[in-house]
């Protein structure tokens, strides 16, 4: 899809939907993944720049994605492994086991068997998936990765997956009163409470997706209409709506995520309330102009 968007600059997103079968909001998510890629350093002038603005799908500072990508060998075979990983884990489907049978159709004609990936579970995540399936409350003592405090609470277990390395837990924390989701291997402590609870009656894909805590900075945000693509491309509270724009409410566990993005939208957007996020922009500001200014006095 990249290079063919980037070759057609301004194409209308239902186009590139129709082109290549997407639904609109699984074209956002892609976007939203692309959004964080780039190149080492990962600076703001490292990542691509992908959006939809009017109604247009914008990919920008992509060029290495204009052609698509010849994989060697070495590459094929790491990205085999990374599918076989997730596969073992439990948190494939359907379409990536497709995607894994057609690459080893090409790499191992003669020996996709001999092909093995098995990703050893931490200890409590069986427990924990057991808890899931059988709908009984836990009680975990855990320690919280960002402020390292630790609490005992319970929890109704609604699945469990790996991603980027880490095993995690998703689940109803009874101590938030909200959807969390707990990095197993912060967890000192598992124990079953002999409690029960009805499982979600939804069946929804495993993700690690942003949930909000009570550690986020919270920015309210006036959006102009050019920024109204923000609204459906982050998980944000919509306060309110009218012709002229949106006003949002966005929580980040980094203020400078925040900051960062509005920077990019300049003046179509407007920092209504959210001293840690202010800060944080007015920081990215000085350290960009002094950037700027260092690379302009070399010249």
């Amino acid at each position: 899809m990249l290079p063919w968007v980037i070759a057609h600059p301004g194409v209308p997103v239902d186009e590139v939907c129709d082109r290549f079968g997407y639904t609109r909001g699984e074209l956002i998510r892609d976007l939203n993944t692309v959004f964080v890629c780039g190149l080492p350093g990962y600076g703001p002038g490292d990542l691509m720049d992908a959006s939809i603005d009017d109604d247009e799908v914008v990919v920008e500072m992509a060029e290495y994605f204009s052609r698509p990508l010849r994989l060697s060998p070495p590459e094929a075979l790491g990205i085999l492994a990374s599918a076989k990983a997730v596969e073992s884990a439990g948190s494939g489907g359907p379409v990536l086991s497709r995607a894994i049978e057609k690459l080893e159709g090409v790499l191992l004609p003669d020996g996709a068997d001999a092909f093995v990936v098995d990703l050893p579970e931490p200890p409590l995540a069986g427990r924990l998936r057991s808890a899931a399936r059988e709908g009984e409350v836990v009680t975990i003592d855990y320690t919280a990765i960002a402020s390292g405090e630790r609490t005992v609470r319970d929890i109704e277990p609604w699945s469990v997956l790996t991603t980027l390395g880490n095993w995690y837990v998703v689940a109803y924390c009874r101590h938030a009163g909200a959807e969390r989701v707990f990095r197993i291997d912060r967890i000192r402590s598992a124990e079953a409470t002999g409690e029960r609870f009805s499982p979600r009656p939804e069946e929804r894909e495993p993700e690690i997706r942003y949930v909000p805590s009570d550690d986020d900075a919270v920015a309210t945000i006036r959006l102009g209409r050019r920024a109204a693509w923000v609204a459906e491309y982050y998980p944000v509270e919509i306060v309110d709506s009218g012709p002229e724009g949106q006003t949002i409410r966005m929580s980040v566990a980094d203020p400078s995520r925040a900051a960062r993005l509005l920077l990019r939208l300049g003046e179509d957007a407007v920092l209504l309330a959210g001293d840690e996020v202010a800060s944080a922009a007015s920081d990215l500001r000085s350290r960009i102009r002094a950037r700027y200014a260092r690379r302009t006095g070399d010249d």
